[in-house]
């Protein structure tokens, strides 16, 4: 398909998928209202992505005329082990999307059928590998909740709206390999209720352009990694973009994440399901990173990316064990109670391979703050850590209009030297945000890949000027700003003067002579 012809598609998607946000919502706060479109969007992936796949079985078997959709679910049961050993997961054709929605109008009980099918749904992988990640992913669509209307009824008929408005969007076949519609619809969703949630909407989402750079950035020489890591992963938006970058096959062992926030933590797995990365290639956790981290067997990786959450509170110092955890101990000094922004990055730090690379959008305090936040960076400097810092346009995220950057980190590097890159200029404003083209990107990637100085725009320091000036890594330290005022000739500009004074002087000698002539007449 041509590209052109794809982006005209998406945009018709996108423009369906808003129209449905916005007429169904009514009562619904918008950013509440997501967990019903993405949950309805979730559930027809499911049910097309298990019919295709169990049509093709039988169909490669012989058995042309075979159709799971119109099997009585009696018959149905026969495939059930095998189907969730391999998916995750099964659903009998009554409880399918399309034959739910076919009977939705008439189904005076359609709430008690939807949540039936549901539970069905994550039941059905009870006792198998995949039962953590089915469990829990339709609470957050309550069919029951007084939101949706004040009765049953009325409840009812919106959510028939919802189920037509969703089987109605083209999100292609999964016979022709579209099923990148789907996730494409997700991430669309997911931005435009970050964009219009505005503060909350923004510790779920990392704009698609920022998450790209990041995962360039790590990736940068590779074609394969073992495994990804984000540690504040929100919906999963960082992680999925490596599935892009280097293709899902050459994540070997998979995405690996963990969310404290139970909604979003949900979301992220459902994310997962809709870019079709199956059950056993993600494992994503529930929980605070800092204080329980989930993935200890699973360390170290090879890529890790993350945009946590900027200066939130933490335990600290308050909790005598952490000083004593392997995470924190090396930097002999724990982040501050009030901003555990360096907490993640030693974290991350100590988490990642010696051949790996790790990108973390950070709030710009880190770059310069005292007390225990400058002994961190005198541990990373010294230690020669940091890759490098770029620092990025302002109003790129949602939820803040801040000046953002991020930080490298490295185990295996070949000088002792930082590089510093001031991007802050690089970027485009589209609608109320600022974006980064793909210019804007290249950029950015080019100076990080070639280490070396460009004026006014990157330069790399050895890491004994960085000591001397007190261990602050602000790019503004180090790389000169172009002089944009405009260079002035002082001799040219005194002439200039000069002879307008001459000019003014003869003008007046003028005029007198005018004004003196004139009262002579009188």
């Amino acid at each position: 398909m041509a590209p052109t012809e794809k982006e005209a598609q998406r945009a018709e998607l996108h423009k369906a998928i808003w129209r449905i946000a916005n007429d169904l919502r009514g009562s619904v706060d918008g950013w509440d209202f997501k967990s019903y479109v993405l949950g309805i969007l979730f559930y027809r992936f499911i049910s097309e992505n298990l019919t295709a796949y169990l049509n093709a079985g039988e169909h490669r078997a012989g058995h042309a005329a075979f159709e799971y959709a119109q099997l009585p679910d009696a018959d149905a049961e026969f495939g059930r082990r095998e189907t969730v050993a391999e998916k995750g997961f099964y659903i009998l054709p009554s409880e399918l999307f399309a034959n739910v929605r076919a009977r939705a109008a008439a189904d005076a009980n359609l709430n008690e059928t939807l949540e039936r099918a549901f539970r069905n749904i994550e039941g059905s992988a009870m006792g198998a590998e995949s039962e953590d990640d089915l469990k829990g992913l339709f609470d957050d669509l309550d069919v029951n909740s007084a939101k949706l209307g004040p009765t049953v009824a009325k409840r009812n008929e919106k959510l028939v709206k919802l189920l037509d408005a969703i089987g109605d969007l083209d999100l292609g076949r999964f016979e022709d390999h579209t099923i990148d519609a789907f996730g494409d619809a997700y991430e669309y969703l997911m931005q435009m209720y970050a964009s219009s949630a505005g503060k909350s909407g923004g510790e779920y989402y990392t704009p698609q352009e920022v998450s790209e750079l990041l995962s360039r950035i790590t990736v940068v020489g590779k074609t394969e990694v073992n495994k990804v890591y984000d540690p504040a992963c929100g919906s999963g938006s960082l992680l999925l973009k490596f599935a892009k970058v280097l293709g899902k096959e050459n994540i070997r062992q998979g995405f690996y994440g963990q969310e404290i926030n139970l909604t979003t933590y949900n979301l992220a797995r459902i994310n997962m399901f809709l870019h079709d990365v199956n059950y056993e290639k993600f494992d994503l956790a529930h929980g605070d990173t800092l204080l329980d981290p989930a993935h200890w067997d699973d360390e170290p990786f090879e890529a890790i990316v993350s945009n946590p959450p900027y200066s939130i509170k933490w335990d600290g110092d308050a909790n005598p064990l952490l000083i004593n955890d392997p995470r924190f101990a090396p930097a002999g000094v724990l982040a501050p109670k009030s901003k555990a922004d360096l907490a993640f990055t030693l974290h991350i730090l100590s988490w990642l391979a010696v051949n790996g690379t790790a990108a973390i959008v950070e709030f710009p305090g880190v770059l310069y703050r005292g007390g225990a936040e400058g002994k961190i960076r005198t541990y990373l400097v010294d230690n020669n850590y940091v890759d490098t810092v770029i620092q990025l346009p302002p109003d790129l995220f949602f939820g803040t209009t801040i000046a953002t950057c991020i930080i490298v980190l490295k185990k295996s590097k070949t000088d002792n030297a930082t590089l510093f890159i001031d991007a802050s200029a690089e970027f485009v404003r589209g609608g109320n945000k600022n974006k980064l083209t793909d210019e804007n990107r290249q950029k950015i990637l080019d100076a990080f890949t070639g280490r070396a100085d460009v004026q006014h725009f990157a330069r790399l320091v050895p890491n004994a000027e960085i000591a001397e000036n007190g261990y602050n890594i602000a790019v503004s330290s180090y790389v000169e700003q172009e002089d944009t005022s405009e260079a002035v000739d002082i001799t040219a500009l005194n002439a200039e003067i000069a002879r307008i004074v001459a000019r003014q002087s003869e003008l007046r000698t003028q005029i007198d002579a005018i004004v003196a002539d004139l009262e002579g007449e009188a």
